[in-house]
């Protein structure tokens, strides 16, 4: 029973007051987080949409109309300095670059004490190499064949693992340094090799266009989601005890 001169519970103006209050939560909480969602958002949603939209159309057995003419025009540059280059830069994207990185990355991490920054690097660079053998199974699809490559792959091509996991590395280095006054020297110098790495699978003719694609977006993914579950709540690299 309500007594006399108090407020009812109920009705108008008890729904009026609890919509502002939630949009008074909704706008603080966008205030507080704003640059979390829109991460979530580019880094995950955006990349995501985009390696959707390739494996469905791959799956369907539909070709991606510009796969071929890069191909042949990546082709149409060859000379023996590119090619000498771009083998280097092959090399440099997984085995005797990449690979050798990643432990590098992760070693320091564990010697400097930095726990949490080990661990999102880790699990970055091994979930993102598992997750491309996994796909590459399931994909199944055929490295291109329009020419002879001086540097011929046997395994499948969707999606690229050297595109996947020099994406991955460029996006660890770039969270873990993006709150020093390294963080745009490290975005440009990564920027420039993950292009060139990918770059160099299509000069090779060993990687479609679209299978560089969909590996820097499975990449980019992944990466951010293992930075968001890593750092929750505005945590920072570098700033942890």
């Amino acid at each position: 029973m309500t007594n006399p001169g108090q407020a009812p519970q109920h009705g108008p103006q008890a729904a009026l007051r609890v919509a502002r209050e939630d949009a008074r939560f909704g706008v603080d909480f966008l205030r507080r987080r704003w640059r979390r969602l829109l991460l979530a958002f580019v880094g995950v949603l955006l990349p995501l949409w985009g390696f959707g939209e390739l494996a469905e159309d791959l799956h369907e057995g539909e070709v991606f109309f510009f796969d071929a003419p890069l191909l042949q025009f990546a082709h149409s540059l060859a000379a023996d300095g590119w090619n000498a280059f771009f083998v280097q830069m092959s090399a440099l994207g997984y085995l005797y670059g990449v690979m050798p990185a990643d432990v590098v990355v992760v070693l320091v991490l564990a010697l400097r004490q930095k726990l949490r920054e080990g661990l999102f690097a880790g699990f970055a660079i091994i979930g993102s190499a598992l997750l491309n053998l996994g796909a590459k199974q399931l994909f199944a699809r055929a490295r291109p064949s329009l020419w002879e490559s001086i540097a011929p792959e046997s395994s499948f091509s969707f999606p690229s693992g050297h595109a996947m996991g020099s994406m991955t590395l460029a996006c660890v280095l770039v969270f873990l340094a993006w709150h020093t006054r390294w963080r745009w020297p490290m975005l440009g110098a990564t920027s420039l090799f993950v292009a060139l790495v990918g770059l160099s699978r299509v000069y090779l003719g060993v990687h479609y266009p679209s299978d560089i694609l969909a590996g820097w977006a499975a990449a980019i993914t992944w990466t951010v989601v293992m930075y968001l579950l890593v750092f929750p709540h505005g945590r920072r690299p570098w700033k942890l005890a």
